[in-house]
This record gives structure tokens, sequence and C-alpha cells, in this order.
């Protein structure tokens, strides 16, 4: 592995969790890595040091500050998890993450590639880390022609990965195959440069770009929903989502489901009116905006409103304009805010 160590220590980008990768910081890194570009990440990042600098001042704030400094990463359970997670090392470890991997087991949201990335990283141990990068990797390194998403390939998979690491440093093995997946061996690799091609049987075999075999992908859900922006008396009527939702402890304004149909503001005013028993007036249009999340794609339509007099509704709060920028909002509902005049 000497080739792909010298190619690492070369290449590598310079990320801020690699400076000073403590247990917390590779841990928080890598959740956030997760379904989001790393040149994405690197700023939230440094913001979450500068709020939750350890395990016990993420463990005290409260989880509204926690999903606030998550918006618009997506995929909020990670930030949930993330907070659970804290807490139980802080009650059951002494807030000191475990170097154990069957302990790390029993953390909430610790899956096997986080623990083994915290076992590698954090405390330089030697460890398998093996994520899509990694299985992309190996699966063309070996010319794997089965699904990479089978319990017996991943199995193969580590072995091969834990044979590879190198006796003295198996830290660098497992980022710089990391960091080689992320580059080079991409979907569309870069064979011509790397420090792998002459090992890469599937390179030998005309194979590469094949590899790895997967199933195939969940179709999306196309959704189609109108938005009500009401306003009344410098507040904006909001909805928190609640928990075992997808985007759960996130706020949004009301909406409702379309389907095919082709809603004017009149109808939005309307339904609201219907909705809420608020007596309503059509302000604007604002332009359409589109929430990709899991599976689904949300073409959302707002209206901004005015309703004449504000009431109690149940299920719903009236946030006042200046405490807009303080609470968490779904990605798409974020986007419709910074559209209110």
């Amino acid at each position: 592995m000497k080739a792909l160590h010298d190619w690492f220590f070369q290449n590598k980008r310079d990320f801020p969790w690699r400076q000073n990768p403590t247990p917390y910081r590779v841990w928080v890194s890598e959740v956030m890595l997760q379904q989001t570009r790393a040149s994405v990440v690197v700023s939230y990042f440094e913001r979450w040091m500068a709020l939750f600098p350890d395990i016990q001042a993420l463990a005290a704030a409260p989880l509204s500050q926690v999903i606030k400094a998550w918006e618009g990463l997506g995929y909020y359970a990670r930030a949930r998890n993330l907070h659970l997670g804290a807490c139980q090392i802080v009650e059951q470890f002494g807030g000191e993450i475990p170097r154990d991997a069957s302990l790390l087991k029993t953390i909430r949201g610790l899956g096997p590639y986080t623990i083994g990335a915290i076992l590698s990283f954090g405390f330089r141990q030697r460890a398998v880390a093996i994520d899509g990068n990694v299985t992309r990797v190996l699966a063309r390194l070996f010319a794997i022609e089965q699904r990479v998403d089978q319990q017996a390939v991943k199995q193969l998979l580590a072995q091969k990965t834990e044979a590879l690491l190198d006796r003295e440093m198996p830290w660098v093995t497992a980022e710089a195959l990391i960091e080689l997946g992320a580059t080079l061996c991409t979907p569309k690799p870069v064979c011509a440069v790397c420090p792998l091609s002459e090992q890469c049987l599937a390179l030998a075999q005309g194979k590469a770009e094949l590899l790895p075999l997967k199933k195939e992908a969940p179709k999306t859900t196309v959704l189609r929903r109108a938005v009500g922006v009401i306003e009344a008396e410098g507040a904006i009527l909001l909805k928190q989502v609640q928990q075992g939702k997808v985007m759960a402890g996130l706020y949004e304004f009301p909406y409702f489901e379309m389907g095919k149909e082709r809603w004017g503001m009149r109808r939005v005013a309307e339904e609201v009116a219907q909705l809420f028993d608020l007596e309503v007036e059509v302000v604007q249009k604002l332009p359409e905006e589109v929430h990709t999340f899991t599976r689904y794609k949300a073409h959302l339509f707002p209206t901004h409103l005015r309703a004449f007099h504000r009431k109690a509704i149940p299920g719903y709060e009236w946030v006042s304009r200046h405490s807009l920028g303080s609470i968490p909002f779904s990605a798409g509902h974020k986007k419709i805010l910074t559209r209110l005049p």
C-alpha cells in the first residue's frame, strides 16, 4: 500500500476535521458527510464546533439549537441522533467516547462505518471503515461482480479491506481508500493517475465503469404543494413537524397537497380560510421552490396572505417576524422565507 499512502500524503484535501482528529470531531464530521458533499460540510462543521466544541456542550444544548445548527444539511435524523448519542455518552460513559467497538454499537445512531471511522481516525486503531467510496474502490480492485448491498458481499469487502490495512499506520490506509474513492475512483473513474491501477482487476478486464453492482435505486415521488404564508399583526403562522416525521423538529408554513391540479392564489386563500376559519386576503404570489428529500421531490407553490385577525390555532403557532431567523426551517420552506418582502 506504499503507492496508495504516497498518493494520499501528496493529494489529500485539506479539511478542518482532518486537523486534530479527536474521536468527537471524527464522529461529527462523518455523520455530516453522510449524503452530503465534503465542500458543503466545511462551513457547517466549523460552525458546529464553535457552538458545541465537545460532547458535554452538545449534550447540554437544547434540541432546537442542535436542529438549527443543522439547518440546510437535510436528513435531520442525523442531528437528532448526534444529540441523543451525546446525551447517552455523558450519562453512561462519563462524557468520554468509548474506544471499544462493542460499546460504540450501543450508542444511538452509530452504524458500522461510523464506528470504524471513530476507531480508525479518532483512536488510531486497526479498524475497517467502509463507506460508499471504499465499496466502489474494493469492488473494482478485486473485480467483485456481485451486488455490493448483499450481506455476504459486505463481509467479503470487510475482509478484503482489513487485509489491505498497513501494519504500522492502518488509519492512513483506511482514509486513503476513502479519499481515492471520493476523488479518482468515482462513478466515472480516472484510472490513468490512480495509484492502484496496476493492481486493479476491473481495469484490467475493462469493467471499471461497470462496477460496483447495486440494486436499483427507488423511484422519486413528485409532490405538488400549495403553501400559505399567512401573516397577521407582524407574525407568521407556522407548524413544527411532529416527532416521527422526516422533518421532525423543523418548522414549515401550512401547505396543501394539490395533486395534478393547478391552484390559483384565490384557491389557496379559500382553502386557508376554510381550514383555519380565518378571513384572509392575497398579498402576492411568491416564486415556486423545489425541495428534494429522501425519495421525494416537492414542488412548492407559495402564496403570501394577510389575515385580518390573529387567533389561536391548535397545532400551529404565530411567530413574530424578528424571531424567524432563530428557528429551524425545512429546506424548501427556508427558501420561501427568504423570498418574503
